[in-house]
């Protein structure tokens, strides 16, 4: 069975996306091989149910066998690739029914009257050698996110964990930069204020 190619190396990437576009069945195996994990990983961050995570990423798939030849590779495949199941991603919370949400305003910190924080925030420590201990305060900070509203938590993702610029981010969701900079705030704030008195 042939192995799995490097997410990282450009030669053997090449290779892949011509015989992608050769129509090569073996290359679009290697390509769900290869990028498949990643991908779903990608996709659980922003859906909360294993099922629509799945579907994203199939229809990712379908999206980037479909836009092939448009594919021009000035970036890295897996670059591509990440950008189409983000996109996937965000399509399924657009299609889903809102649930009820936390109101972010539940979630700010208090402040006084000279506009100082009432109760500042204390710099987070991560233990270094317990690893236990720091898994426990990633679920933690991973389930905080999860608690926020989806406007707030898909701006959160896309520029903290997912590490898009603003730009790149105000075009997947169709807002203005200044939006997404005014979102991140104030889900960074919101975030920090849920999950503070647990790591202190």
């Amino acid at each position: 069975m042939k192995e799995a190619i490097s997410p990282h190396d450009p030669a053997a990437e090449a290779a892949l996306l011509e015989r992608l576009r050769a129509g090569d069945e073996a290359a679009f195996e290697e390509l769900v091989r290869t990028h498949g994990g990643r991908m779903l990983a990608v996709a659980r961050r922003f859906l909360r149910s294993e099922d629509d995570a799945q579907d994203a990423v199939q229809d990712a798939f379908l999206s980037a066998f479909k836009a092939l030849e448009r594919f021009e590779g000035k970036s890295r495949l897996s670059t591509w690739l990440h950008r189409i199941v983000v996109n996937a991603a965000l399509m399924k919370l657009r299609r889903r029914k809102r649930k009820p949400e936390t109101s972010l305003e539940d979630l700010q910190p208090a402040y006084r009257e000279d506009g100082r924080m009432a109760d500042p925030p204390e710099p987070w420590v991560l233990p270094a050698d317990r690893d236990a201990e720091r898994n426990e305060i990633f679920r933690k900070v991973r389930a905080a996110i999860d608690e926020l509203p989806d406007n707030y938590r898909t701006v959160l993702l896309l520029r903290d964990i997912e590490e898009l610029d603003t730009a790149e981010t105000a075009e997947l969701l169709d807002i203005t930069p200044n939006a997404v900079k005014i979102r991140l705030h104030r889900a960074r704030l919101a975030l920090r204020e849920r999950i503070d008195p647990e790591l202190r």
